[in-house]
């Protein structure tokens, strides 16, 4: 084996990734390594007097594959880039299978070797034949995307879904998906003009298509048809229904719109253990009345039963319970109750699960998790309860130090319940006492009526009495005003 990403070989075998004849990295040589086989053959001598098979597999773009003979007995072998015969021309590809495994492939696809369809190998390619292969596989892209266009303009009820160039460049194959037949023949003329190439069209089916685009299933694995899978089987509903599945057509589909492939996988494993089962069909008679079917578990060996009359309730019982009843309604005997026959089946408890290896649980997303941002908001909308004393008049929390210089915003005080009358004496609080300075002269005379101050002024001094509030207009917030409303010293008196 050669491989192309390898730089040394010795008698076939790459040094570096160490395969033993065969690559399973899918990045050695040139181009994908999609539908690899693997030569379990390949160490088994054969019989004394007898040749080697001389027809190779070789394998193209996106898993095409042909086989092809040495009639020039070249040194070949897997992973070798070879030029093979075209039509016309020429075409470069890569050696997949080789030796008596061929023939099993060969008789799968019923061919034979004398077919017309089993061409030559030419020779292995060179380094020239290498750089125009990959300058032409360069213009696929491009040439997809400008026969998408003249296909629109043409306005052909078509999909153009691949292009493959030949090795030579010569000529171009395009692949194509259509509900109807279609008349393309003005279609080959634009497109042999505009890309000056042979062209052929060759229509595909949604499964073919899929396998040529490649994509990632439902179970999040790379897609069958563009891995390994060659051969494309029938695949009915009856698979779903013998697997107890939903007739779901959006989960039973794949993403060529058919049904999945993998339902023919365990089909095999399901029939067999169906075999044991009875019929879905039957009826249990009992003491109680009739029950029918209603689903089962094939391999737990469960099935559940209703009742005809009551259907609101389904019993769970065993296979062996089932045919026990089947055989006494054989001999005209009623069978006991189902709610005799679930009592006695016994149900394996659930294992928790046991975080060995440092994971969390399986089902940790099933439950909703609550915002922790929507509950520190629900707490700050939530307005708290503010204790208001009667005899305080907003009277600043003990802990908190007020600077006496610090500037105020001047607020209008609300009209209303807040204006005191003006022969009321002013209430003051029993708890704290304001201090007086003797030396300090006093602000008003007992025969005069208290002027009114400021709210900067009555949040300065909280103990003072207040007077009547008159109406104060707010004032704009300019630098202005926001010099003049500084609170003032309580040793200032104010003039009449």
């Amino acid at each position: 084996m050669a491989c192309g990403s390898c730089g040394t070989t010795e008698n076939g075998v790459p040094k570096g990734c160490k395969s033993n004849g065969n690559c399973g990295t899918g990045t050695c040589g040139s181009g994908s390594n999609k539908l690899a086989v693997f030569d379990w053959l390949s160490n088994m001598t054969l019989p004394s007097g007898q040749e080697k098979f001389n027809i190779f597999e070789v394998r193209f773009k996106n898993g095409r594959k042909h086989f092809y003979k040495n009639p020039d007995n070249l040194p070949v072998t897997m992973g070798d880039i070879v030029a093979v015969e075209g039509n016309p021309g020429h075409d470069i590809g890569t050696v997949s299978l080789a030796g008596e495994l061929v023939k099993v492939q060969m008789k799968k696809r019923k061919i034979t070797a004398d077919s017309e369809d089993v061409k030559k190998i030419y020779r292995k390619a060179s380094k020239r034949d290498i750089d125009i292969w990959q300058q032409a596989r360069a213009k696929e892209e491009e040439t997809q995307r400008r026969g998408r266009e003249i296909l629109g303009r043409l306005g052909l009820q078509m999909k153009l879904s691949d292009v493959e160039y030949q090795g030579d460049g010569n000529k171009a194959t395009f692949y194509y998906t259509a509900d109807a037949r279609v008349d393309f023949r003005q279609l080959i003329r634009d497109l042999a003009s505009a890309f000056s190439i042979r062209v052929e069209m060759k229509q595909v089916g949604a499964r073919q298509e899929a396998a040529r685009l490649g994509g990632v299933g439902s179970c999040g694995r790379e897609l069958c048809c563009s891995t390994w899978l060659t051969d494309f089987r029938k695949v009915t509903t009856s698979a779903a229904r013998y697997q107890q599945l939903s007739l779901n057509p959006l989960k039973l589909a794949g993403q060529c719109g058919k049904l999945k492939c993998c339902l023919n996988f365990e089909l095999d494993t399901y029939l067999d253990a169906l075999k044991s089962f009875p019929k879905q069909d039957v009826v249990l008679k009992t003491e109680k009345g009739d029950a029918v079917f209603v689903k089962m578990d094939i391999f737990k060996n469960h099935l559940w039963y209703t009742y005809k009359e009551e259907r609101f309730k389904w019993f769970r019982l065993t296979l062996d319970q089932v045919l026990e009843i089947i055989d006494l309604n054989k001999n005209n005997e009623k069978s006991a109750t189902l709610e005799e026959y679930e009592a006695d089946v016994i149900i394996p408890e659930k294992v928790d699960f046991e975080d060995a290896v440092g994971q969390d649980s399986l089902t940790r997303f099933d439950a909703p998790k609550t915002s922790k941002r929507k509950r520190n908001n629900r707490n700050r909308n939530r307005k708290k309860p503010v204790a208001v004393n009667a005899n305080s008049n907003n009277k600043p929390k003990p802990t908190q130090k007020q600077n006496p210089n610090q500037k105020r915003k001047p607020q209008a005080k609300k009209q209303g319940n807040q204006q005191n009358k003006p022969n009321q004496k002013p209430k003051q609080n029993p708890q704290k006492k304001a201090k007086v300075n003797p030396n300090q002269k006093p602000k008003t005379q007992p025969n005069q009526k208290p002027k009114p101050k400021s709210q900067g002024q009555n949040q300065g001094n909280a103990n003072q009495p207040t007077g009547e509030v008159k109406k104060v207009n707010k004032p704009r917030r300019n630098n202005r005003n926001r010099k003049n409303n500084k609170p003032k010293n309580d040793n200032n008196t104010e003039k009449k």
